[in-house]
Parts: structure tokens; sequence; C-alpha cells
């Protein structure tokens, strides 16, 4: 005779429900949305797109928990093909890619500092604590020290998700900043692929009311538990680092300053022909549509050229332009700079000056007056221009100098 063993099955029937449970949660198809800069706020009213080729666009709204389920046919695929966006009044509209399923958004309310900028991290249920790191001269920002000079770290979360946020209130002039991201939960293990292969990690620059950059964790089980995503150089241009490697707790700090050193590198993108070429061509899209007043149409057309290619500078340039028509000053200054670090070639005085003469009238129309004399001066070091030495006389007198 068979005796039962029900301590046995008992056990089997909690690890069968654990393992249900488990399955449920990562397959839910909620979404919910929250505040980047106040801990664990809710977003109602919240406008989701929902886009994908060969599919009718599906609009939903967030209930008072910023919740929304996802709608058909969305809630029954999870790829990359997906595209959502998320809008709010005072807020900066968010546009990324799929997986979505699960998954929690951070809202960055719009920023004015003419300098200033906001990381946002958000990740997936697993690993649960993923930690931002912000690194540059006299200043590590991450959860133990949550404020520095000019930058603090608004949202710090340990239990998955995130949102994690860092906001630069003034970016200082000449000085490097490293943004990291470091997996806690596998802190001082090493080898660890959890960070690229499960976390689904994303995160999101805002500058302005504009998300000007996003990243999402390199995939392909890549081994470390700190990636190192970008940096923004002395002029204030973002340079991809996209870079893992392993790092203990307690020397995050110390691998982030050998990045800022003289001889750190980018991780250069790998851009085909075609890319280059189709970038060329929407680049043109988009300065058919500023000619014909379409600012926000041209905007986008910018950004998707630049996407397509980051080298283009071009688009930069125009980019700036739509930008500053647009009265988005702060977005007009980036893209500025960011033309100002890929000119090259026997255009590149004639670029750089020109840059630098557009952030200096931004400057000044804001009554930044020593920001302004200073791009004003390098617009004339590059090359020679009436405007600038108005420019330069009109800053001299607002100064004293």
């Amino acid at each position: 005779m068979r005796y039962i063993n029900f301590r046995n099955l008992f056990l089997l029937a909690l690890i069968t429900l654990a393992s249900v449970a488990q399955s449920f949660a990562q397959n839910k198809t909620e979404i919910q949305v929250l505040s980047a800069v106040v801990k664990d706020k809710t977003i109602e009213g919240a406008t989701i797109i929902f886009q994908k080729n060969g599919e009718a666009s599906v609009t939903a709204v967030t209930d008072p928990s910023g919740k929304i389920s996802i709608p058909s046919p969305f809630g029954g695929v999870d790829d990359a093909s997906i595209t959502l966006i998320i809008k709010k009044e005072g807020y900066s509209t968010l546009v990324t890619k799929g997986p979505v399923k699960g998954l929690t958004y951070a809202l960055s309310p719009t920023m004015t500092e003419l300098d200033g900028l906001r990381i946002v991290l958000n990740w997936g249920n697993s690993p649960q604590d993923l930690d931002s790191h912000l690194s540059y001269p006299g200043n590590h920002i991450f959860f133990q020290k949550k404020k520095g000079s000019r930058a603090n770290l608004d949202v710090d979360d340990t239990n998955g998700y995130g949102p994690e946020t860092v906001t630069i209130e003034k970016k200082a002039q000449g000085q490097k900043y490293v943004y990291a991201v470091h997996n806690f939960s596998d802190g001082n293990e090493t080898g660890s692929h959890s960070l690229s292969s499960i976390s689904n990690a994303k995160v999101f620059v805002y500058i302005g009311n504009t998300l000007v950059r996003s990243y999402a964790v390199p995939k392909g089980n890549k081994s470390g538990n700190l990636w190192t995503v970008f940096m923004i150089d002395e002029n204030g241009a973002f340079v991809d680092i996209n870079k893992f490697q392993d790092a203990a707790s307690d020397n995050v700090e110390r691998v982030l300053e050998v990045q800022r050193g003289p001889n750190a590198a980018g991780g250069e993108p790998v851009i085909s022909q075609q890319d280059v070429d189709a970038s060329a061509r929407i680049n043109r899209k988009g300065e058919e549509a500023y000619h014909a007043g379409n600012l926000e149409a041209s905007v986008e057309f910018y950004q998707n050229a630049i996407e397509l290619d980051p080298n283009n500078g071009q688009a930069y340039s125009n980019l700036g332009l739509s930008f500053q028509k647009l009265n988005r000053v702060a977005e007009a200054i980036w893209a500025n700079r960011k033309a100002i670090a890929l000119a090259h070639g026997p255009q590149t005085n004639t670029i750089q000056a020109s840059s630098y003469y557009n952030i200096a009238k931004i400057y000044e129309s804001q009554g930044h007056w020593e920001d302004a004399l200073q791009h004003y001066t390098w617009a004339k070091e590059r090359k020679q221009n009436t405007a600038y030495d108005n420019g330069i006389q009109r800053m001299k007198e607002k100064t004293g100098k």
C-alpha cells in the first residue's frame, strides 16, 4: 500500500502557484505611467498611443492609478516593432519602442533651464535594483549622495521598474559628465549577464520640452554589472559609450573617473552606407518641410535622420534652426553643440562659427550676457564676421567688460 506524502504535495502546489504567479507578472498586459521626479506619483489622464506597421493606431488614457490595459491587437504581442507615444500637458512627450508589456514609464515635467537636462532610467521587474550614476569633476551623484553641484538624484527605486531620475540643473562649461547604470542586485558578482539579458533597461534624456536621446540596453548576454551609457563632453555634445564591465558597488566612481579621462573613447556606432544615404534623404525632406513652414514636421524628419546616422552634422544644424524657430531654445542649444562637435572638412570653421553664433543669440535673448559673450567670441575665433563683432561689443557693454 502506497502512502501519499501530503507535505511534498503541498510544497509542489506552492511551487506551481509561484510559477504561475511569476508567469502572470511577466506577461501582464498593463502599463503604468509615473512622474519622473516625484517618487510613486501616478500620472492620470496621460494619452498613450500604440503604433505598428500594418496596424491602425490605438489610443488609451491612464486611469487614476496611472495604468492602462494594453489594447487589442497590441496586448497579444510584445516586440520591438511596437512604437509607444505617451503625452500629457506640462510633460515632455515620451516616444519609445517595444517591448512594452508589464513595464512602467515615467514622464518628465518640462524643463526651463537653458543648460539643464534630465536622465530617466526605467527597467523591468528583474533585477530589482538598478542604480543611476552621474560622475563629473568633484561630484558623484547616486543613491548614497543624492545632491551635488547643480545636479541631484530626484527619485531612487529599489524594487524594480523604476524610475530612477537624475536632473542636471545647469551643466558646467568645460566639464565632462558620464552617466552609467549599475546592477546593484548583482553588485559584487563578476561576469553577470542579467543587466544585458533580462533587465529591459531604457534610458531617456530630456532637454527643455523634448526627448533628445534614448538608449535601450544592448542585448546579447553581455558580461558586466555596469553599463556606461554616454558621456557629455566639455562642449555639451553627447558621446555614446555603451560599454559593459564589472564594477564592485564601492568601485563605480573610480571606473567612471577613468571614463572621464583624456583617453576615454566612446563606442562608435556601426552605420551602413544604406543608412547614411537614407539619413541624407530624410534630412532633405526636413529642409523641404522647414521652408514650407511646417516646423514640427521638420523636427521629426531631422530626428529620424539623426537616428539613422548619428554623425549627420547637417541634420543637427538644421534641427537647431527648427528648434530656434519654435522657441524651444534649450533644445536648439543642444543641437547646435552637436553640430559643432561633428563639423569636419573644409567647412568646419564656417559651420562651427555659425553654430556658436546661433547659441550666442539664444543666450543674449534670454539675458545670459556672459554666456553670450563667450559664444560670440568663439564664433569670431573661427571666422571673421561683423555680426560676431557687433555681438561681442553689445555683450561687453552689458557686462561692463
